[in-house]
């Protein structure tokens, strides 16, 4: 695998850099870590300070890049380094594509309100746009021990079936476990029971119907997904919740301590736009690291939208 690791420098690039370990890479695996000098965010272009703004990033840089692959020196992956100028995510969206990766992996600050619009807006921005799956690895990065727990949303759709082969293409460790979580939409599913006895019987067997229903489909969609996911992966468990998905996901990941919750870039039924709202919605209130996942090399989950 190809993968792409933006640094920046600061702490929360090194967790990214650092949470590679926990990969099992080998010699066939390749890691180029990049740094983007960011253009100068000034108007007016003939200010005495974009020369000496611009040439500080040019000393910087060097050093960000040689701490960056030092982290990286222990990995038995082929390790490279490349340094570029520009907007950070359209610079690291177009050196994701002219290099053939597979996978981009960014750090994130995790900071809160209007801290995560400024500070977050590149990884987003990254995410939404980028060809390649996306590996956002939230802070705290530094629980290093023990196997990766992944939780993987999928609905059955063709999207989720596009994370599905991610999943098998990511070098993760035969150790790593695997919980595959559907989420129910159905209206009606999450009536409490107190409130059944006030319907008429007609309502109670179409709520039963629409419960059942989707049960079963849940039930297939999962046990479908774990044949497949148990090629790879020893440990493979199944969960069905009710509910909103973003926050059922949400849930299930705090529920299950996963490190990764793995989803596809579009889909949970629906979701239309670059980004779906569900993976917008997870990539941005997840404590634990999100991998959006996408076939960059192929049409994004049969999608026309």
């Amino acid at each position: 695998m190809k993968i792409l690791l933006a640094t920046d420098g600061s702490k929360y690039s090194d967790g990214a850099a650092r949470f590679l370990a926990r990969f099992n890479l080998s010699q066939a695996d390749e890691i180029t870590a990049l740094h983007v000098i960011p253009g100068v965010p000034f108007p007016h272009s003939a200010s005495p300070y974009v020369k000496a703004l611009m040439q500080l990033g040019e000393e910087l840089a060097p050093m960000i890049i040689d701490e960056t692959a030092g982290l990286l020196k222990d990995l038995r992956a082929k390790v490279s380094t490349a340094v570029t100028t520009g907007h950070p995510a359209d610079a690291i969206v177009a050196v994701g594509k002219q290099s053939g990766s597979d996978l981009i992996v960014m750090g994130n600050r995790g900071m809160k309100a209007i801290g995560s619009f400024l500070l977050g807006s590149v990884t987003r921005a990254v995410a939404i746009s980028a060809a390649q799956s996306v590996l956002v690895v939230k802070p705290p990065q530094g629980k290093q021990g023990g196997p990766l727990k992944v939780l993987f949303a999928t609905d059955g759709s063709a999207c989720a079936g596009e994370a599905e082969n991610v999943l098998s293409l990511v070098p993760f460790h035969s150790e790593t476990s695997v919980t595959a979580v559907y989420v129910s939409l159905s209206a009606y599913m999450d009536i409490p029971d107190r409130f059944c006895p006030g319907m008429d019987d007609r309502m109670k067997k179409i709520v039963a119907g629409m419960r059942l229903s989707e049960t079963e489909h849940a039930e297939k969609v999962l046990e479908q997904a774990r044949t497949r996911l148990q090629k790879k992966f020893r440990d493979v468990a199944t969960l069905i919740r009710n509910g909103d998905p973003s926050e059922q996901i949400l849930e299930a990941a705090q529920d299950t301590g996963a490190d990764i919750i793995a989803l596809g870039s579009r889909g949970i039924r629906g979701v239309s736009g670059m980004l779906g709202s569900v993976a917008r919605n997870v990539l941005g209130h997840a404590d634990c690291s999100v991998l959006v996942c996408r076939r960059g090399k192929e049409k994004a989950c049969g999608s026309t939208d």
